[in-house]
């Protein structure tokens, strides 16, 4: 157990790296600098706004990739390791949806869940049960600390094995992958990477609705 003197002293240090500036990842006017994996159709923006819902039951998921001159044939995501990811969102009624940190395009199952990386819950829907600012299958949160119809700013920190979210700036859970982490054999790749992996925001399913209005994130040392 650590004591309040290594306690303080790791505090000191985290906070007196120099931080990289932020780096707006949405323009507000267009998908610049995102590919999907399937279902393009799923992403939409308007008035400012990043509009998410798939059209049928499986999954699609909207990659970071960074800017480029021209569009490649197989688009990979830009990696971050170690980041800090916030997000202005809001839902329709009963929408489900996440944000994936340190993944791939990789799919796990016909449904086209992601194979790779963790998951940051958002979710205002009842019949789900694992709630926003939970992160999925590993710390999840039996009640929502916001009400999703409102706009509220998710705050996602990933340093060395540690991973910390805030919802509002209340923070919602504070999780360090322990060494040989084991996962069951469906959720194999629930794993920070050594070298980092993409971010990417899901459109769960037909019924499932959420905008983005702003989505930044910088590096940390």
């Amino acid at each position: 157990m650590r004591s309040l003197l290594g306690v303080l002293a790791l505090f000191i240090f985290e906070n007196s790296l120099p931080a990289a500036e932020w780096q707006t990842l949405f323009n507000g006017r267009d998908l610049t600098g995102w590919a999907a994996n399937n279902n393009p159709e799923s992403f939409a923006v308007k008035d400012g706004v990043l509009r998410i819902q798939a059209p049928g039951t499986a999954c699609a998921h909207l990659f970071y990739i960074g800017e480029t001159k021209e569009p490649a044939a197989k688009p990979e995501p830009m990696k971050f390791k170690n980041f800090e990811l916030e997000a202005v969102v809001k839902a329709e009624p009963n929408s489900n949806g996440g944000i994936f940190i340190h993944t791939d395009m990789s799919v796990r199952d016909k449904a086209l869940h992601l194979a790779r990386g963790y998951e940051v819950q958002l979710n205002s829907s009842a019949k789900e049960k694992r709630k926003t600012g939970s992160l999925y299958a590993i710390v999840d949160l039996d009640t929502s600390p916001v009400d999703e119809t409102d706009w509220f700013t998710i705050n996602i920190k990933v340093r060395d094995k540690r991973i910390t979210v805030a919802i509002d700036g209340k923070e919602t859970l504070d999780y360090t992958e322990p060494p040989n982490a084991e996962r069951p054999k469906e959720r194999a790749g629930r794993l920070l990477a050594a070298d980092g992996g993409g971010i990417a925001l899901q459109a769960h399913d037909k019924d499932s609705v959420w905008y983005f209005r702003e989505v930044r994130v910088r590096r940390l040392e």
